[in-house]
């Protein structure tokens, strides 16, 4: 694991080049976010979604792998007065609170043996913001191990529990140059009575 931390605490100690704006998930789909709760932002990198979380109102918890990463943050937030909570934490080895958030937002990651982890951290009614990359991306960007690529579907698949409130995954139909290619989209919600 120290290798992987290595790999991101390197990328994340010269940010430039990176794109450090929200997901276009959330800020497309801010209508669907809770006005007040509480929020995880799992493998946040330097934080831009926690950022924008706290911007509105929310009390956000940031984990992320990378010490870089979490102290960017950290120095970020004190900077513009955002009040959040930023921590490293191994998502391969972190367990969960269940029934904890009122909003999880998971981006650019990808650790198939969290899902249902995710699924029973939401409260009842929490919602579910994921985007991360497919295997029939239409560009080489994003990884290239297949470990870390979705196949065509798969967030439905990987989160069966929940209620689909938008989904996309556009794959290589039609005109490549338009549309979201590269990765699989995903809003769902837990059941307000249900159990995930």
């Amino acid at each position: 694991m120290a290798g992987l931390q290595q790999k991101w605490d390197a990328r994340y100690a010269d940010p430039s080049g990176l794109d450090n704006s929200p997901s276009t998930l959330l800020v497309e789909n801010k209508h669907l976010i809770p006005r007040a709760g509480y929020v995880l932002d799992l493998a946040c990198g330097l934080g831009a979604n926690a950022l924008y979380l706290a911007r509105l109102g929310l009390s956000v918890t940031a984990w992320d792998l990378s010490p870089v990463a979490i102290n960017r943050l950290q120095e970020e937030a004190k900077s513009q007065g955002i009040k959040l909570t930023a921590e490293v934490r191994d998502l391969q080895l972190v367990s969960l609170p269940e029934d904890r958030f009122d909003l999880i937002f998971v981006g650019n990651f990808l650790e198939r043996s969290l899902c249902s982890q995710i699924e029973r951290a939401l409260r009842p009614n929490g919602l579910l913001f994921y985007q991360t990359w497919v295997v029939d991306k239409a560009s080489e960007e994003g990884p290239a191990n297949p470990d870390y690529l979705l196949e065509e579907n798969e967030l439905l698949r990987l989160f069966p529990h929940l209620r689909v409130r938008y989904f996309r995954d556009e794959g290589r139909l039609g005109d490549l140059d338009q549309g979201n290619r590269n990765h699989s989209v995903l809003i769902a919600q837990r059941d307000s009575m249900k159990s995930a």
